[in-house]
């Protein structure tokens, strides 16, 4: 096609040039159902398969036993992780690409069947009154224990272990899931951080840890390649309740990232319609632009279109696509064609094995059966 569209321009993304802007967005997809739960060959497939994405950023990998939170998750803090993981970066490589590993510890969002009876931790002692997804099954979440200092400490220990780990399986840099209702993001609301002591009460203790982590993860790898997933309007969703401090929280947590030297922040516009709540914005985007001067990353809902339009007015730099990248391995291809895109199966989004994960056929493929 003649027409430049501003979703298949290259990047410059720290010291790293990517082909495009069109980066694969982290998602859960639950394959790594082994013991180790480590990667294996079907990771190897299913990632290599996307490889022509700007940048892969991966499913969240928990960094310690203690922060599982979903069956058949892959970790990165064991060596058969490590080694599982290294044959997928090596294989992404071969083809080009470039690869991320979020770094995720779920908290409250867990539950006592993953950790042999053990409360999950959390920054307080306040139920999300939500669902984890055991090998039992689904059950309802429970009041987790408050985490003592030690264990904050544990905790950004194990941020930065995962992220050394994460360049020594051939990362090209890690992203730290501070988003979506899940451990960090937990620190940084009133309604499930009600601590009183340095990471706890104002904006500026409840946001203390993220910056604890960062500093730590810099200290065995290069600032530039470290990106951040936040999502600033998440309401009713994973257990999360917002208030009227919830937007302060996250200026000053945008404007502070600012004295970094990140690869980027990755954004989510509101996952729910939150445009009645007079304390929330739902125009993350547009907010958060002027007030953050590097690589800005949105996510959540995008089609070509939109993805095209958000760039070309200079709201963001790369759109992360979630779903239509299962169901289209050759995505940034199939918007270079301006094709038709293959519709996902949302039963196969969880279930172990090939179906619904590495039988998505390319453009080419889909052409010659």
């Amino acid at each position: 096609m003649d027409r430049k569209q501003a979703l298949l321009q290259p990047i410059k993304v720290g010291d790293l040039t990517l082909n495009n802007r069109v980066w694969m967005a982290p998602m859960t997809r639950s394959r790594a159902n082994n013991e180790a739960k480590a990667p294996f060959d079907l990771h190897v497939k299913y990632y290599t398969q996307r490889a022509s994405s700007g940048l892969i950023i991966t499913e969240g990998s928990q960094i310690s036993e203690k922060a599982v939170g979903y069956i058949n998750t892959p970790g990165i803090h064991t060596e058969a992780q490590v080694e599982g993981w290294k044959k997928v970066t090596e294989a992404v490589h071969k083809e080009g690409g470039h690869i991320f590993i979020q770094l995720w510890h779920v908290g409250r969002i867990s539950h006592p069947d993953f950790h042999n009876g053990d409360l999950p931790h959390a920054p307080s002692a306040i139920n999300p009154h939500a669902k984890s997804f055991t090998p039992k099954g689904f059950k309802d979440t429970v009041t987790p224990k408050e985490m003592t200092i030690e264990d904050i400490k544990q905790t950004i220990l194990d941020f930065k272990n995962a992220a050394k780990n994460a360049m020594d399986a051939g990362f090209d840099g890690v992203e730290i899931h501070s988003s979506n209702g899940y451990l960090l993001h937990q620190f940084f609301s009133r309604t499930s951080n009600v601590r009183m002591d340095e990471y706890g009460g104002s904006i500026e203790n409840r946001a203390r840890i993220l910056f604890d982590v960062i500093d730590a993860i810099k200290e065995v790898m290069p600032e530039n390649r470290i990106g951040l997933r936040l999502n600033p309007s998440l309401h009713g969703i994973f257990g999360m309740e917002a208030d009227e401090e919830t937007i302060p929280t996250f200026d000053y947590i945008i404007e502070k990232l600012n004295q970094y030297d990140l690869a980027y922040l990755h954004l989510s516009e509101p996952f729910n319609d939150v445009s009645d709540i007079p304390y929330l914005e739902p125009h993350i985007a547009k907010r958060y632009r002027p007030m953050y001067k590097g690589t800005l990353v949105i996510n959540a809902a995008f089609d070509q279109e939109k993805g095209n339009q958000v760039i070309a007015e200079g709201l963001a730099d790369a759109v992360a696509f979630g779903k239509p990248f299962i169901s289209n391995p050759d995505l940034p291809e199939r918007f270079a064609q301006d094709a038709s895109l293959a519709e996902w199966d949302t039963d196969t989004f969880y279930t172990p094995g090939e179906k619904g994960y590495t039988d998505y056929p390319s453009l080419e493929e889909a052409k010659v059966d």
